[in-house]
């Protein structure tokens, strides 16, 4: 039988894995003209409450999955706030 910690982890993988092409693409081309900084606000304040959660109840999958990905997220974020400044009808950098 497959524990839950096995599936956590799983999980966490997957979760984290399926966020890195949309950080590598924008750490890339600095392109944020398709990232809702609504949206980011949002969802890092939600990934640092499930780190937060994570932490209380002692849970490891959910403490680095969430870690990586508040990092990753947090990264974006602070890449739309730098960059959406820019002329919008300008192409993003190479």
């Amino acid at each position: 039988m497959i524990s839950s910690d096995t599936i956590g982890y799983a999980a966490a993988t997957l979760t984290t894995a399926s966020f890195l092409p949309q950080a590598w693409y924008t750490f890339r081309t600095r392109d944020v003209r398709g990232i809702s900084l609504t949206m980011y606000l949002i969802f890092v304040i939600g990934v640092s409450l499930w780190l937060a959660y994570g932490v209380m109840v002692a849970a490891l999958p959910i403490i680095i999955a969430n870690s990586i990905t508040l990092m990753l997220a947090g990264m974006i974020l602070a890449m739309k706030l730098r960059f959406q400044r820019q002329d919008p009808h300008q192409p993003p950098p190479a």
